[in-house]
């Protein structure tokens, strides 16, 4: 396979590629499979949203296991009030560190919605270009998003936390029910890679 593509695509590209990234989304997130109607909706919606950007990394040559050109995707939004992520996650942090502190987080905010990467797909940093091209430039204060809270932590976890980002909250729930999130934030722009130092 050739080196994979990373393009910025706007929202009709994005809605045209809706099936393949949700593709994608489940081989990642191995969610059940009666979810993943709901989860095209929402993505569907998002576009719609305000300060809506997307990026996808395509295949630019053969990779057998993979019908669909799409190896993985980001997308994001400025975040605000009335939206149900942002709100959910603005109350659990008023009700940990009381308003203000959820407000320097989501006050002025670029929301990471989705980045994904198909495991067959993963290792390459696939990831972290996905995420830097996203957030690159962006004139939010912070980013946020949520990833699975899970031990031993996830490579997304580490990733995020590569750059700057740390823990808002932890072990947490969404309504509704599902596995448990953390919820992570930084301080545009994000920080440069870093790798942790190797053990001699």
């Amino acid at each position: 396979m050739r080196d994979p593509k990373l393009r910025e695509i706007d929202e009709r590209a994005f809605l045209r590629r809706l099936d393949p990234m949700v593709d994608v989304y489940a081989a990642a997130m191995e969610p059940p499979s009666d979810q993943l109607p709901g989860r095209h909706t929402i993505m569907e919606r998002h576009a719609s949203y305000p300060g809506f950007r997307a990026f996808v990394v395509e295949r630019r040559g053969a990779l057998p296991m993979l019908a669909s050109p799409v190896l993985g995707f980001a997308y994001g939004f400025h975040g605000m009030r009335g939206q149900w992520w942002h709100d959910v996650v603005h109350q659990a942090l008023s009700d940990l560190e009381g308003p203000e502190h959820a407000e320097t987080w989501l006050g002025d905010t670029f929301e990471v919605a989705e980045l994904h990467v198909h495991p067959q797909a993963q290792g390459k940093g696939l990831g972290r270009s996905l995420l830097n091209a996203l957030c690159e430039g962006r004139p939010e204060r912070t980013a946020v998003l949520s990833t699975l809270d899970r031990r031993p932590e996830t490579p997304a976890r580490h990733l995020y936390r590569s750059v700057g980002m740390v823990d808002l909250l932890t072990g947490f729930e969404f309504p509704g029910g599902g596995p448990r999130y953390a919820v992570m934030g930084g301080t545009l722009p994000l920080a440069p890679y870093s790798p942790a130092p190797r053990r001699e």
